[in-house]
């Protein structure tokens, strides 16, 4: 994909693409295993810098209340296995990180796609969150979301937490 091409992103009532990636243990884990829960999937650049390791550390602190409501929760990144596998021993997430090396889920969900840093433009992950129903449908898709409390904001936008 070029820099000129838009990866289409996806709105509330679409139909999650399926996939199956490798989680940090290196099992092969499906979209399809979470049917009949709701699942919140976010994208993230990359394992161990700074904001990745906030919000995957909100996630971990908000994931019992999050289950208790019905929600599961997966990270994706296209980091390789053994560098999930050491970031979630390092952090002692409780939740699943995938690996996604080619992007070719990102770019499903419209999470990859042209990025401007300090004046230089180029290709990469988008910091995502896509929330889908018991059925796969999405019920709520953020876009360039902002690592520092975005579970807080994801649990307001969701009704879980007053305004």
């Amino acid at each position: 994909m070029s820099t000129s091409e838009a990866t289409a992103r996806l709105a509330v009532g679409d139909q999650a693409p399926d996939f199956t990636l490798s989680d940090a243990a290196g099992n092969a884990v499906a979209l399809a295993d979470y049917r009949g829960q709701k699942t919140i999937i976010y994208f993230y650049p990359a394992a161990s810098t700074p904001g990745c390791t906030k919000q995957a550390c909100d996630f971990r602190d908000s994931l019992e209340s999050l289950k208790a409501l019905g929600y599961q929760v997966l990270g994706i990144s296209p980091d390789k296995v053994s560098k999930l596998e050491k970031f979630v021993a390092k952090e002692e997430l409780n939740f699943p990180l995938l690996s996604d090396e080619d992007h070719a889920v990102a770019e499903a969900y419209g999470a990859w796609g042209e990025k401007k840093n300090y004046g230089r433009v180029y290709e990469g992950l988008i910091r995502s969150t896509i929330v889908l129903d018991e059925q796969g449908a999405v019920t709520l898709a953020q876009y360039n979301v902002r690592a520092t409390g975005h579970v807080a904001k994801l649990r307001r936008d969701l009704g879980i937490d007053p305004k």
